[in-house]
């Protein structure tokens, strides 16, 4: 499988979910953010938004998903970064950052399934495999690296278990909601941080 290429990055998942609350496999399903989630974006601005004092700039440009619960979650972080420091960093959306397709599986409750589907292969019907995942997951990742400047993805917690494949990391770690992470290249591996 290809790797991650070792230059830094920023990752944050989406908001909190109603299907999120209650344990629920979302998938390509197009959830919107509830009332936490909405909250916890605006938090996970706040968090980012005292990174950009004294004239540091840790990120760029902001990378979306498509799917509302991403795409609300960077707006509201980026709203949140302009009002607190008058910076507007630009926000795109790019297709391959979508949440893997669960097929049948979509709605149904987080158990053994997802397990197994990340460590031992297994087919989900209609659904995309985790191999597939994680070969969308790093092509998206290095074509927005090989970009000028430093990104922050705003996406899903299972593309994130294909970008950690990617990265050589544990693939099943359960990433929470809203909370930027700052990837960073070591002699090595890999240093995940959170803000």
């Amino acid at each position: 499988m290809t790797q991650i290429t070792p230059k830094p990055y920023w990752y944050l998942r989406h908001g909190e979910t109603d299907w999120n609350a209650r344990g629920l496999a979302q998938g390509r399903t197009d959830i919107p953010l509830n009332e936490t989630g909405i909250a916890q974006a605006v938090r996970a601005g706040e968090a980012l938004a005292p990174l950009f004092l004294n004239g540091k700039r840790p990120f760029d440009r902001i990378v979306s998903s498509p799917l509302k619960r991403a795409l609300v979650t960077a707006q509201y972080a980026q709203d949140t970064i302009h009002d607190r420091t008058g910076i507007k960093i630009p926000l795109e959306i790019n297709a391959g950052l979508i949440e893997v397709c669960f097929g049948l599986y979509e709605g149904a409750p987080m158990d053994e399934w997802f397990k197994s589907w990340i460590e031992e292969g297994r087919h989900l019907e209609n659904g995309e495999s985790f191999t597939d995942l994680s070969v969308r997951a790093i092509s998206t990742i290095n074509a927005e690296l090989d970009k000028h400047g430093t990104p922050l993805f705003v996406a899903h917690g299972a593309l994130f278990r294909g970008i950690r494949a990617g990265m050589g990391l544990p693939a099943n770690v359960r990433l929470p909601n809203a909370v930027a992470l700052k990837a960073s290249p070591t002699v090595s591996g890999w240093s995940v941080e959170t803000t």
